[in-house]
């Protein structure tokens, strides 16, 4: 699984820093940055993207195709 951040879609809502709180935190600029790719399991991962209101976090499988959004 890959993960790939859009900070410039990032509005700091902090959902995914609730949900994965060892995988994202928001930086000093209130955007999402990535702190442990590995910090939580995959569903753990898929669930704090998918709790992002405006998609700042795209998920992709290891062969490059987009799992969400």
């Amino acid at each position: 699984m890959k993960i790939k951040l859009i900070r410039d879609k990032c509005i700091s809502a902090g959902s995914c820093v609730a949900i994965a709180p060892d995988v994202f935190e928001l930086d000093a600029e209130g955007k999402v940055v990535l702190k442990n790719p590995t910090g939580a399991d995959e569903q753990t991962i898929m669930d704090a993207a998918k709790s992002c209101p405006t998609q700042a976090i795209e998920i992709y499988d290891d062969s490059d195709k987009r799992l969400f959004p």
